[in-house]
């Protein structure tokens, strides 16, 4: 098991542009790895090379701990619907913003063995492939958030003027 360094926000490397992945040498495959690793040990539900310090079009998600998925050469062929929640970041620890991406996706890949592949996601799986898809692009989520980026645990802001207003009513209940 290797557990890789995650870069975060302020480092160049998450800001550049993938290259694509030719061929799948026993380095990438090495790389794929360790990014599981390192994403189970951050507790994390999907990696994208460059957050790693590689520049390749690589991103593993997973989103129950049951069902792993490399994507290698990753492209969204269709999105439709939308969902709005909180997203984080393990490039940006201990920070969530409300985002807003499409509720269904169908993804087209390469699997660990080049052999291509079609997956049609909903909910978290679909949020997690445009969130680590984006990175292989140099995008951060931050782009995305409405209103102000917080702490993990800190409500958003209509939940605290919701909460400033029938506060007290609320906690006599």
């Amino acid at each position: 098991m290797a557990i890789r360094t995650i870069r975060t926000e302020g480092d160049p490397v998450l800001e550049k542009v993938c290259k694509p992945v030719a061929k799948m040498s026993l380095r990438m495959k090495i790389l794929v790895k360790d990014m599981f690793d390192t994403m189970y040990d951050a507790c994390g539900v999907g990696l994208a090379a460059p957050q790693v310090g590689v520049l390749r079009r690589i991103a593993v998600i997973d989103v129950d701990g049951e069902h792993p998925y490399v994507f290698v050469n990753p492209e969204i062929i269709e999105m439709s619907g939308e969902q709005t929640g909180d997203e984080g970041c393990l490039s940006i620890p201990g920070m969530t913003g409300t985002v807003t991406r499409p509720d269904y996706v169908k993804v087209k890949a390469f699997d660990i063995n080049m052999e291509p592949f079609e997956l049609e996601a909903t909910g978290l799986l679909a949020r997690a492939c445009c969130h680590e898809f984006e990175h292989l692009d140099g995008v951060l989520y931050t782009c995305h958030v409405q209103g102000r980026l917080r702490h993990v645990g800190e409500p958003a802001e209509d939940l605290e003027e919701i909460f400033d207003e029938f506060g007290e009513e609320l906690s006599e209940e």
